[in-house]
């Protein structure tokens, strides 16, 4: 069915590699059913034995000492039962009577303004809570990293809400935040929250980097946090596994009401496909995963800053100016999460364009510009499984977090080589597209029949739009024209020879009937980019009043035939008499004495709107006057062999055609669609009848047709004068 549905649509889709260790697990939850069969004493020594096997493998690999597990599917179950066990363990009535017992003391739960949006939200639902219960921390705004929660404005927090009568209840902190990765300082979060009696939760994904032999102290500290969700499934590439909760809590009476251990055998039967993926990977294999991850970003991140363009967070933190090409974005040095971004060259001169007065709407461009690079990047190098991360302060950014998606997609060193050669291609074509957009702007704003989209949210020159030079229809008319108009220009921009790509934009976007021009590199010329727009919609629109005149045209040449042909029968019956028109009798008379009529044929020109003679026609068996349809301006006599549209000659200098105004290139590009003619020559006498002749030079005498080919002939000294091949007059259709 998606091989159906997705066959003519192009996708860079990121498929989960299954490896033999995906296939293990897969092949738990078949042995779970049928486990789940067998007598009840047998299945509960052998549920008993896995749980308590997982979870002591777990205790160890993740130095978690004396730690009880929870096997959960859904990543916030083990949170939402560790709740219910804090709310049991310090309001003892909780379990009898319930919400009534926390109108004494109003219960408080703290998170990070950097926790997983809706987690708290989702807590306060599921717990019965108010969303007064929850408490956002902020991070850091004078001093220490701008991710981390800010611990003096917490402790100002939790001393207030004492003083009001509430009850702090819990504390999630982060190791490895779901933007960039940063980790809390959570050594100072254990000491305050032992100080006001918190139960302190550690999630994220820093918490791999503590099966290393290797750990970073501020990682470290987790292993004295109350509890902490582990995700072994995106680490070690294994499909289908739960996640883990490990806590410490010394009353089993406790974990049964909060729901963290069951009495029921099956219930303890997730943790199977979890304990076959843990044996048959084993502990060096797991730390070899987990190893090779971090390695990955590693290698990433120093490749970033061999680049001239990169600095990294500590000189962000130090500067105010924005960063030359691309910004970084890390925590510490052993962070498994690369963060990265694009950023105006403010030190690169412009060949042409500027980014001044692009402050207004600086950052919107820019995370456009972000997206585009991180799509590219993804389609480029699916497997290095780069993706979008919206962050507060830095805006839009391209992330890479080998642990979550290197295992199932199985990025290797050589992927990462391959996303940093594609990175240092993208980015001159972001600076030249960022630099142009002013000079798009500008010009558009010459040509009247032209309009200026303002769309900060497109990655790309930006948006035009083509408004045809009619007032006197209505609003509802003038819209249904102008859709019209540029839906066919879009089309023959789409149909060009060129590297830029046109599109209707976004397919939510705020505007619509807009042509939107994407991405642009160095040696584009913008002037005549937007002189050639500019053409194609006014033959367009030329084209179209046209075949709106065209049906009162043919009506009155309709009417005047007529009138002709009327005309022509009388003549031919004075002409030829009576006894010629009857049927016997014309044929015999006209056999003994034929008769040549002068009533002659009559041929409708639609361009003209006129009905002339056919005698042209006979006589020179050819029928002339009129120019060559235009055709598209697209300067191609002064483009070279083999060179495209809108490319100057040289990427880095300014040649002579595009230091022209954009004046001077629509009179050239005028003279190229209509070329002027010679100076006409008084034609030889024809007939009345006669539309038109082919114009001679007065020193060259005309000769008549010849009867082997009926074409007009010519002297050997016109030879110099013939048109170029290729342009000859196009012969009009008559009829009689």
């Amino acid at each position: 069915m998606h091989d159906d549905e997705e066959e003519d649509k192009p996708s860079h889709r990121r498929m989960q590699n299954v490896g033999e260790q995906g296939h293990m697990a897969l092949l738990g939850h078949s042995l779970a059913a049928y486990i789940s069969v067998l007598d009840r004493e047998r299945l509960r020594k052998l549920i008993t034995r896995i749980a308590s096997d997982t979870t002591l493998w777990l205790c160890r690999l993740f130095r978690y000492e004396s730690g009880s597990a929870y096997y959960h599917e859904d990543d916030r179950e083990g949170l939402l039962k560790v709740c219910r066990l804090v709310l049991n363990t310090r309001y003892e009535d909780y379990s009898t009577e319930g919400y009534t017992v926390l109108n004494s003391r109003q219960p408080v739960i703290y998170q990070s303004a950097t926790c997983r949006p809706g987690l708290g939200q989702h807590l306060c639902s599921q717990l019965g809570l108010p969303l007064s219960s929850l408490c956002t921390v902020p991070c850091n705004t004078m001093f220490g990293s701008q991710h981390q929660m800010d611990i003096a404005l917490l402790d100002k927090l939790i001393r207030e809400d004492v003083e009001t009568g509430k009850l702090p209840l819990l504390l999630i902190a982060n190791a490895g935040t779901p933007g960039a990765g940063h980790t809390d300082k959570l050594g100072r979060l254990k000491e305050l929250c032992e100080q006001y009696g918190m139960w302190l939760h550690i999630e994220g994904v820093n918490l791999a980097t503590l099966a290393l032999w290797e750990v970073s102290s501020p990682v470290t500290a987790a292993t004295r946090s109350d509890s902490m969700t582990l995700t072994l499934g995106p680490w070690l590439g294994l499909p289908a596994v739960p996640a883990v909760t490990l806590y410490r809590h010394e009353d089993p009476a406790l974990s049964l009401a909060a729901g963290l251990t069951s009495s029921q055998p099956v219930e303890k039967l997730r943790a199977l496909p979890l304990w076959l993926s843990l044996q048959y990977l084993g502990h060096d294999g797991i730390v070899e995963k987990i190893r090779h991850a971090v390695e990955l970003s590693q290698q990433l991140l120093e490749k970033l800053k061999t680049l001239a363009s990169i600095k990294t967070s500590d000189e962000l933190d130090s500067e105010i100016s924005f960063v030359d090409a691309l910004t970084m974005v890390e925590d510490e040095l052993n962070s498994p999460v690369v963060v990265f971004r694009f950023s105006q060259e403010t030190s690169a001169e412009s060949s042409g364009g500027s980014v001044e007065g692009y402050f207004a709407g600086e950052r919107e461009v820019l995370d456009s510009l972000n997206r585009w690079l991180c799509e590219r990047l993804a389609q480029l190098v699916p497997s290095s499984g780069v993706d979008i991360v919206e962050l507060e302060d830095e805006g839009t950014c391209v992330r890479f977090t080998p642990l979550m998606t290197a295992a199932a997609l199985g990025t290797q060193r050589c992927d990462v080589d391959l996303l940093v050669e594609r990175l240092i291609e993208l980015i001159p074509v972001l600076n030249c597209t960022l630099r142009l957009r002013l000079d798009f702007r500008e010009e558009v704003y010459r040509h009247s029949a032209l309009s200026y989209i303002e769309d900060l949210n497109w990655p790309g020159l930006g948006a035009v739009r083509y408004e045809p030079r009619i007032e006197e229809l209505n609003d509802s008319k003038r819209k249904l024209e102008v859709e019209k108009i540029n839906s066919e220009l879009l089309v023959k921009l789409q149909e060009l020879d060129a590297d830029l790509i046109f599109s209707t934009g976004l397919e939510f976007g705020p505007e619509k009937d807009c042509i939107f021009i994407g991405m642009a590199t160095e040696d584009l010329d913008v002037a005549e980019l937007v002189d050639t727009i500019a053409a194609l919609g006014r033959d367009i629109e030329e084209n179209g009043r046209l075949l709106e005149n065209m049906t009162e045209v043919v009506r009155k040449g309709i009417q005047e035939a007529e009138l002709q042909l009327q005309k022509d029968n009388q003549d031919k019956l004075m002409e030829e008499g009576v006894l010629r028109q009857i049927p016997l009798v014309g044929s015999v008379l006209n056999w003994f004495s034929p008769f040549q009529s002068t009533v002659k044929g009559r041929t409708f020109n639609l361009a003209a709107g006129s009905l002339d003679s056919t005698e042209p026609t006979y006589s020179m068996k050819a029928q002339t006057g009129g120019l060559a349809s235009p055709e598209t301006p697209t300067s191609s006599a002064k483009r070279l062999p083999g060179q495209r549209l809108f490319r100057r000659d040289g990427a880095g200098g300014s040649d002579s055609h595009s230091e022209t105004s954009s004046v001077g290139q629509a009179e050239d590009l005028s003279r190229e669609r209509f070329p002027q003619p010679t100076t006409p020559t008084p034609p030889s006498p024809v007939p009345d009848e006669a539309v038109s002749v082919v114009p001679e030079s007065p020193e060259t005498p005309q000769r008549p047709p010849t009867q082997e080919n009926g074409e007009v002939g010519t002297q050997e000294g016109e030879e110099e004068e013939r048109e170029p091949v290729g342009q000859e007059a196009p012969v009009e259709e008559t009829g009689r």
